[in-house]
C-alpha cells in the first residue's frame, strides 16, 4: 500500500505464457492493474517491490539484478546487483530496506548505497525458519509468506524468532474453488489507514482482506548489540 493506493509486482514464467513481469496499482472493484513498470519477460522475472524515500526498489528472482524507480514518475533512476543469489520479498522499517531469498536469511541494505548493513536469521523453536517468501512490515515486525505452504509468519526483529502465525488453508480453498488453477499464497499487504492485511497468490481469482485485531501490538524495542 502506498498513498492510499495497492500495488501488486507479478513475475513471468516461460510455463505459463500468459504471465508478465510488471508492477502497478490495483483496482479494487475490478482486479484490474495499471501498469506502472513492465519488465523484459525473456531478461527478467519480477520479485519484490518496495516504497521508501520517494523511491519504489524492485527485485528480480535469478538474474541478481533490481532496480530502483522515481515513486512519482516511475521512471527508473538505477539498477543495482542483488546480493544474494536470489530475490524474492521486499519491505521496509521505514529506514533499511528488508529482502528474502527464499532461505531463513532477512537481509537489511541501506537505501542508498544499497550494500547490506545487516542480516537476520529466522528461527522457530531453535530450527531454521526456511522459505521466507514475500514480506511485509507491520507494527514493528516482519511477516512472511513461508513458500508453498498456506502459513504467514510473525518475526520478531530483535532475534529473528517467529512469535506468531496466520493458518490461512481457507483462502486457499476458497481462491481454488473458484478457479482451479490458483497456486501458491504468496502475497501480503498492510493497509495501515484501516488497519487491514489484505493477502492474495499467485493465479489467484481475488484479494482478501483480513481484520486482524493489531491494536494490542506494539512495536519492540530494537536492542542494539555492540
Amino acid at each position: 500500500m502506498h498513498n492510499g493506493k495497492l500495488f501488486e509486482s507479478t513475475g513471468a514464467t516461460r510455463d505459463l505464457p500468459q504471465t508478465k513481469s510488471l508492477f502497478g496499482t490495483v483496482n479494487l472493484k475490478t482486479g484490474k492493474i495499471d501498469v506502472k513498470v513492465a519488465l523484459d519477460r525473456n531478461k527478467y522475472f519480477g520479485e519484490g517491490i518496495v516504497f521508501l524515500n520517494e523511491q519504489v526498489f524492485q527485485l528480480t528472482y535469478k538474474s541478481r539484478v533490481g532496480f530502483v524507480y522515481d515513486a512519482n514518475t516511475f521512471e527508473k533512476i538505477k539498477q543495482f546487483t542483488i546480493p544474494s543469489k536470489e530475490g524474492w520479498g521486499f519491505t521496509s522499517d521505514g529506514t533499511h530496506l528488508i529482502m528474502s531469498d527464499g532461505t531463513n536469511k532477512l537481509t537489511y541494505l541501506d537505501p542508498l548505497s544499497l550494500q547490506v548493513t545487516k542480516t537476520l536469521f529466522v528461527t522457530e523453536n531453535g530450527y531454521k525458519k526456511e522459505k521466507l517468501n514475500e514480506l511485509e512490515y507491520i507494527n514493528g515486525f516482519v511477516y512472511a509468506n513461508i513458500w508453498m505452504t498456506n502459513v504467514i509468519v510473525k518475526i520478531d526483529l530483535n532475534d529473528g524468532k517467529v512469535v506468531g502465525k496466520l493458518d490461512l488453508t481457507a483462502y486457499v480453498h476458497d481462491a481454488k474453488s473458484i478457479y482451479p488453477g490458483a497456486l501458491e499464497m504468496n502475497g501480503i499487504a498492510y493497509d495501515s489507514a484501516n488497519q487491514k492485511i489484505l493477502i492474495t497468490g499467485k493465479l489467484w481469482p481475488k484479494i482478501y482482506e483480513l481484520n486482524v485485531d493489531l491494536k494490542k501490538q506494539k512495536r519492540p524495542k530494537i536492542v542494539k548489540k555492540p
